[in-house]
């Protein structure tokens, strides 16, 4: 059986775990729009399955990590114009 909420928290948090390697060996820098936008991604993903299953650390955690990382982007595509 499907087990929806472990669907969406692997994919949110394989994809913070694929930008945070992509980082630390050098191929994606922390400072692009790219990273920023996976981390929002998975981040929210991750949340919005910790709140699924009614795991509220998570929730706050993945909560944080994505309006963090929103802001984040906020500021970048503000700094590009």
């Amino acid at each position: 059986m499907l087990n929806i909420p472990v669907v969406i928290g692997s994919i949110g948090v394989f994809l913070l775990l694929v930008s945070f390697f992509l980082s630390l060996f050098k191929i994606l820098q922390q400072d692009t729009k790219i990273y920023t936008t996976m981390n929002i991604i998975g981040a929210g993903m991750s949340c919005y399955a910790s709140i699924l299953i009614g795991f509220m650390p998570f929730v706050v955690l993945e909560g944080v990590w994505a309006v963090v990382a929103l802001v984040e982007l906020i500021g970048l595509l503000r700094k590009k114009k």
